[in-house]
């Protein structure tokens, strides 16, 4: 996510040339061909996180403003676990923006296939105790009713006047690893979120007037006089996100065959929707090439000049400015934090750093002069701090995350080589594809490719983990 607000976005500025070890002109770093992203790589086997294999199954209708839905949803999943499974965790995360334990904008009843419990967590957590302990390998399934208000603002959960946003609206389940179970607080300054990936089936019903892009393939169907019936079907994403509104649209299909729709909103003209399309296209093969073939066969890019963050990232949605460089970013969160998970809200500089590098990538630009102006805020600061650091020093997220971070990466290039970085990062996310990456294991493959110990620059860049 890029934010705008400049209490969190600041100048990505970064560190002393005292930790970078390497000195000269840096060219960009060359995409690899395209076809050297080989066949769609397999899920990634993951025996340490559950619940595993979520489906989520959801329908949906609207009032006829698209800002309130009410209907169903429900999630079968399987325990990936030697360790039985007796509670599972619903996120709502949207109920964040409520006021708990008042009014919430998400609300859950008529649970099944489980014992609701109290909201925690800021009303953003929901135990369900299971009716029997779910041994390894073993299925359940969890349903509910399903209501949603969304608020007024223009917000990933908001709405601008006659267009509404609905991201993280979808319940989820939380997950369990060898730390426990994951239930960190909602943040409004980055990303708390940390899921496997699932398949999601939802139908949405709403007025004819109100276009419904969508994570996903969306089909529409003429509904009751009036409405349209969008069904939208996505494999293999960490989440689902859709906007609803009388937006224009324009649509386009990449040189490498990705479906490219551009939504926006009253205000933004034509000229400036077309060349976010010119953005997303090329900017989605750039990507692709670098890492592996983006697998969701479409994107659909949403836009509001009123966002005060900036952009966000969802599977094949993003919200976003009319801002090329922003939209290149989000894109590449497609793959980094999409394709290839990790904990947002523990290690965010797994996402976020890895995009603003891959977002320099595609715009050629080689991080010559990357760490001007250093200032850590204190001698513990590390470029791998949680989101709890960050939300005590809000300034210090996006300058270090964002900005120390991709210099960090940038350094890692020329300290490895071009073609040696090339080739980890594209190998690193077949490994990892549909799985999760973490700080630890991404500095063992850096350090398999190596010529060298990497001790030293792990430590020089305030990398640890």
């Amino acid at each position: 996510m890029r934010r705008g607000n400049p209490r969190v976005r600041g100048a990505l500025r970064a560190a002393a040339a005292a930790v970078l070890l390497a000195a000269g002109t840096v060219t960009a770093a060359t995409a690899p061909p395209a076809h050297a992203a080989g066949p769609a790589p397999a899920a990634a086997s993951d025996p340490t996180r559950t619940p595993a294999s979520p489906a989520y199954t959801v329908t949906l209708a609207s009032d006829a403003t698209g800002t309130v839905w009410n209907g169903h949803e429900s999630v079968t999943f399987t325990n990936a676990s030697a360790t039985p499974l007796t509670e599972v965790y619903l996120r709502l995360w949207d109920n964040a923006h409520g006021d708990c334990p008042g009014t919430t904008p998400i609300t859950v009843t008529g649970v099944t296939g489980g014992t609701a419990g109290d909201l925690t967590v800021d009303c953003t957590a929901l135990e369900v105790t299971l009716p029997a302990p779910l041994g390894r390998g073993g299925s359940a399934t969890v349903g509910f009713d399903l209501g949603i208000t969304v608020p007024s603002g223009a917000d990933r959960f908001g709405h601008d006047g006659a267009f509404a946003f609905l991201g993280n609206a979808l319940p989820v389940l939380a997950l369990r690893d060898a730390a426990g179970w994951h239930l960190d607080p909602y943040t409004d300054n980055g990303e708390a979120f940390y899921s496997s990936a699932a398949d999601f089936s939802v139908t949405l019903d709403h007025p004819s007037k109100l276009l419904v892009p969508a994570t996903g393939t969306s089909v529409d169907t003429p509904g009751a006089a009036g409405r349209t019936v969008t069904r939208a079907t996505a494999s293999q994403v960490r989440d689902f996100a859709w906007a609803a509104g009388p937006f224009s649209e324009v649509s386009g299909t990449s040189p490498g065959g990705v479906k490219v729709d551009v939504y926006a909103v009253s205000g933004i003209g034509t000229a400036d929707s077309s060349r976010m399309l010119s953005t997303a296209e090329s900017a989605i093969d750039a990507h692709a090439a670098r890492f592996g073939a983006y697998p969701y066969g479409e994107v659909d890019a949403v836009l509001d000049n009123d966002f005060w963050f900036g952009g966000m990232e969802y599977p094949g949605f993003v919200l976003d400015l009319v801002d090329p460089t922003a939209l290149t970013h989000e894109l590449a969160h497609q793959w980094w934090y999409g394709i290839v998970g990790d904990d947002e809200y523990n290690s965010p500089w797994l996402d976020e750093a890895f995009a603003d590098y891959a977002t320099d990538l595609a715009l050629g630009r080689s991080g010559n002069g990357c760490w001007n102006d250093v200032s850590w805020a204190a001698p513990d600061e590390r470029i791998t701090d949680s989101m709890a650091y960050w939300d005590a020093h809000p300034y210090r997220y996006s300058t270090v995350v964002y900005g120390y971070g991709k210099c960090a990466l940038h350094d890692l290039r020329r300290l490895l080589g071009d073609t040696a970085m090339s080739r980890l990062l594209r190998d690193y996310a077949r490994s990892h594809w549909y799985g999760v990456s973490t700080t630890a294991e991404f500095k063992a493959a850096a350090q398999a490719v190596a010529g060298t110990d990497l001790t030293s620059f792990w430590t020089a860049h305030r990398i640890a983990g």
